[in-house]
C-alpha cells in the first residue's frame, strides 16, 4: 500500500498527467462572452475522461483496505477532499461547458436572449441529476467560478465540501458582484473561519456578512421570498406523504403554534393519541372541514387482477404517489371506511367517550363522518399479457385526445426526460408534429413544462425504440444519447435499458 496520503497525490497526478493540454478557454468563444470573467478563472483544460479515468478508478477500487483503524479515518479524509477537488473541477468543467455552447449558438444565428438555453438540462443529464437539479450545478458553478474565487479555491483545496459552498453561494446571491467578492474574501476558509462549524453556523456568518455589505438587498430578498410560498406533496414511504408548506416565518410560526395549543388540550383531556398525531389530524381536518379529510376520492389504481381478487401480492401502483403494497391496495378498493377515518374515530372517540364531556358539535360531526361513505372510483386498465402494454390507440388529431393524454400520464406516471422525475404538466409527441411525428401513444411522452420546452431547443432530438416497454432516445447537440423507459406496470418485472 501507499504510505499516508500519497495515493490521494497520486491519484490526482494520474488526472493531471492525463490532460494533453490546459487552455484559458474554448479557443471558439468570442472574447467578450469572457469580459466579466475573473482572468483565469475559467481555465478548464482538455476534459478529464476515457481510459485514463477509468483505469485511475480502477486503481482506486482495486487498492486494498487496511485494519488499521488510524490509516481508515486518514483515508476518509482523503477521500472527502478528494471528492471537494472533483466538485470544484466540475464547477469549472461546467462553466466551460456553458461558454463553448454559448459560442456555438451565436455562430448558429441563435438570438443573445436565448443563448444558454438547454445547457442546464445537458449538464444534468451528464451527471445523473434531473433538469432542476442541473440548473442548480450549473448556478453554483457560475458564482463559484466567476464570482466566488476564494470559495471555489477552498472546495478544491478539500476545505470545503459541496454542500457547504452551495450555502455560501446562496447566502450571497442577492449581492452585487462586488459585494460578493467581499463577502467571499471576508470568509475565507483558509483564514479558519470554519473550522468545527456546522451548516447553521456558516449560514449565519453568510447572512451577516451579506447583511453588513447591503442591508437594503437583504431586506429586499427577504420581503420577494414571501411571494414564493407554497405547499408542495411527495411520496414517503409505508404509504405516506410528505404535506410540506413553504410560508413566510411569522405565518408558519403561528400556525405551528395554533396546532401546537390544540394538541396539548387535547391531549389534557384525555385523548389517546399521541401529540404529533393530532396535530396532523387537526391540520387535515381544519383544512378540509372534515375529520377524516376524504369524503371521496378519483384514483387511477394500476393493479393486476391477480392481486384484486386471488390475494396476489404483486403491488400496484397509485397514480400521483407511485407503488403501494398489494394488501393496502385492496384494503382500499374494499372498505368502506379508509383507516385513516378509522383511526380518527378511535381517537376522537377515546376523549369523547366520557358522559357529558362531548359538544353537539362535536357530536353531529362525528355522526357525519360516521355517515360518509369512502367513494373510489376505479379506472381499470389491463395490460396485454405478451407486450407489457395497457393498450394500443391511434389519433390523427394534431392534439393527444382527452383518454389517450390520461392514458399516456398513468403509463409514464412522471416526465420521460432521464434523470428527471417531476410530475407530467405537458403530453406532447416525442417527434414532434411540425417534423412529421403522428398523434398515437407510442409517439407521446408526459413531461414536466422545463423539459418540453428543453426539447424544442435546436440539436435536441428523441425517438421512440423498439422494445416491449415504451422507451425513449434523447440526443443532445453534443451528441450524446441517452435513454429513458416507462416504469414497469404491476406485475411486470423491470428489463434492463441495451443500446
Amino acid at each position: 500500500m501507499f504510505g499516508q496520503g500519497r495515493w490521494k497525490s497520486t491519484f490526482m497526478d494520474g488526472i493531471r498527467r492525463s490532460q494533453r493540454a490546459t487552455v484559458a478557454s474554448p479557443p471558439h468563444v468570442p472574447a467578450r462572452d469572457l469580459a466579466s470573467t475573473p482572468t483565469g478563472t475559467v481555465a478548464s483544460g482538455v476534459p478529464v475522461s476515457g481510459r485514463g479515468v477509468r483505469e485511475l478508478i480502477f486503481e482506486l477500487g482495486s487498492r486494498p483496505i487496511t485494519a488499521d483503524s488510524s490509516a481508515l479515518i486518514d483515508e476518509l479524509r482523503d477521500l472527502e477532499d478528494l471528492t471537494s477537488a472533483i466538485s470544484a473541477r466540475q464547477a469549472r468543467v461546467a462553466v466551460a461547458f456553458d461558454l463553448a455552447q454559448r459560442g456555438e449558438q451565436a455562430r448558429a444565428g441563435v438570438p443573445a436572449a436565448e443563448r444558454g438555453t438547454g445547457v442546464a438540462a445537458q449538464v444534468a443529464m451528464a451527471r445523473r441529476e434531473s433538469p432542476h437539479k442541473g440548473s442548480r450545478l450549473l448556478g453554483l458553478a457560475k458564482a463559484l467560478v466567476k464570482e466566488m474565487p476564494r470559495t471555489l479555491a477552498e472546495l478544491e483545496s478539500g476545505q470545503l465540501n459541496e454542500w457547504r459552498a452551495t450555502l455560501l453561494v446562496k447566502e450571497t446571491a442577492c449581492l452585487s458582484v462586488e459585494d460578493r467578492a467581499a463577502v467571499d474574501e471576508e470568509l475565507a476558509p483558509d483564514a479558519g473561519t470554519f473550522d468545527g462549524a456546522g451548516d447553521k453556523a456558516i449560514i449565519a456568518a453568510a447572512k451577516a456578512a451579506a447583511y453588513r455589505r447591503d442591508p437594503r438587498s437583504v431586506a429586499q430578498r427577504a420581503s420577494h421570498a414571501a411571494t414564493e410560498r407554497t405547499v408542495s406533496l411527495r411520496p414517503a414511504p409505508d404509504t405516506m406523504t410528505y404535506l410540506t408548506a413553504l410560508l413566510p416565518v411569522a405565518q408558519g410560526v403561528a400556525v405551528y403554534a395554533a396546532l401546537t395549543r390544540t394538541a396539548d388540550s387535547v391531549r389534557s383531556s384525555g385523548d389517546e393519541r399521541t401529540r404529533a398525531q393530532v396535530m396532523a389530524d387537526t391540520l387535515t381536518e381544519r383544512v378540509t372541514g372534515t375529520p377524516g379529510g376524504v369524503a371521496g376520492v378519483n384514483l387511477n389504481l394500476v393493479m393486476t387482477d391477480r392481486t384484486l381478487f386471488q390475494g396476489d401480492p404483486e403491488p400496484a401502483r397509485l397514480e400521483g404517489y407511485g407503488i403501494v403494497p398489494a394488501e393496502w391496495a385492496r384494503a382500499l378498493l374494499v372498505d368502506e371506511q379508509s383507516g385513516f377515518e378509522d383511526q380518527v374515530h378511535r381517537g376522537r372517540e377515546g376523549g369523547e367517550r366520557r358522559e357529558g364531556r362531548e359538544s353537539r358539535a362535536g357530536r353531529e360531526r362525528r355522526e357525519r363522518t360516521e355517515r360518509s361513505e369512502f367513494a373510489v372510483l376505479i379506472r381499470r386498465l389491463y395490460t396485454a399479457p405478451g407486450s407489457g402494454e395497457l393498450l394500443a390507440m391511434d389519433s390523427k388529431a394534431r392534439f393527444f385526445p382527452q383518454r389517450l393524454r390520461s392514458f399516456i400520464h398513468i403509463r409514464d406516471n412522471t416526465c420521460r426526460t432521464p434523470y428527471c422525475d417531476a410530475p407530467i404538466r405537458h403530453i406532447d409527441h416525442v417527434i414532434p408534429w411540425h417534423s412529421g411525428g403522428s398523434t398515437h401513444l407510442k409517439n407521446g411522452a408526459g413531461l414536466c413544462e422545463a423539459c418540453n420546452h428543453t426539447k424544442e431547443t435546436p440539436g435536441w432530438t428523441a425517438k421512440s425504440m423498439p422494445g416491449d416497454v415504451h422507451t425513449i432516445r434523447v440526443s443532445t447537440p453534443t451528441g450524446h444519447s441517452y435513454k429513458s423507459k416507462a416504469p414497469p406496470l404491476p406485475g411486470r418485472k423491470p428489463t434492463r435499458l441495451t443500446n
